[in-house]
């Protein structure tokens, strides 16, 4: 999904958030700010050389656990007579996290319009969600 897209379908779920009933809105809000993330948060935790913190962060649990258990036999090789293996193996998770650095306004704009159809959907399924 291009950013252009997921804006307009931020705007999309705004309204139609706004055209649930008061009680049912509170609680949309209620429940959206407690599961909103951050990009900027996702970006330094991209940046922290703990590779695959950011996709804990979007509870993407399996890939964050690949990429930290990749990361620790990198490190095992680095300082285990291996320093070119592991080199390669940190280099690639590194080269590999970089679209998640460059592009991460966009993926947790995509995240936080995928919790925030969740959450409508779970308040009002009578409310179509346009994509």
């Amino acid at each position: 999904m291009t950013t252009d897209e997921a804006l307009q379908k931020e705007e999309s779920l705004r309204v139609r958030a706004s055209e649930l009933e008061d009680s049912k809105r509170k609680i949309y809000y209620a429940r959206l700010n407690k599961l909103l993330k951050d990009p900027d948060t996702y970006a330094v935790l991209n940046w922290i050389f703990l590779a695959g913190l950011h996709h804990f962060y979007l509870r993407n649990y399996l890939r964050g656990s690949i990429n930290l258990f990749v990361f620790i036999i990198g490190l095992i090789l680095l300082f285990n007579s291996y320093f070119l293996y592991g080199s390669i193996v940190i280099g690639v998770i590194l080269v590999a996290e970089l679209y998640e650095l460059f592009f991460s306004q966009s993926i947790v704009l995509e995240y936080n319009n995928k919790v925030s159809e969740q959450i409508l959907l779970e308040l009002d399924d009578s409310i179509p969600i346009q994509h």
